[in-house]
């Protein structure tokens, strides 16, 4: 498990990238005190024994999300038509 946090969010560049297997993703929000969260949970591939068991979660409270959506609307050249 994984929280994201602006301070240890920054672009690299790689010398090899590829495409994955697309696998079944969720998610879920929860309130934690007084902050709240958004959880991406990836589940094992179809060649995985066990393909319902969570691989990976990700989380990210609501400042790391607004990070997020201006990150990937300018990665993309998405206009986003939301205040944000």
């Amino acid at each position: 498990m994984a929280l994201i946090s602006k301070a240890s969010f920054e672009k690299i560049t790689k010398e090899r990238n590829n495409v994955h297997e697309p696998v079944k993703a969720t998610f879920t929000t929860f309130v934690d005190g007084d902050k709240k969260y958004f959880q991406i949970d990836t589940y094992g591939s179809d060649s995985r024994k066990m393909k319902e068991k969570i691989s990976q979660s990700i989380q990210v409270d609501k400042d790391m999300a607004l990070e997020l959506i201006k990150t990937i609307s300018k990665e993309f050249d998405i206009e986003v038509f939301y205040k944000l």
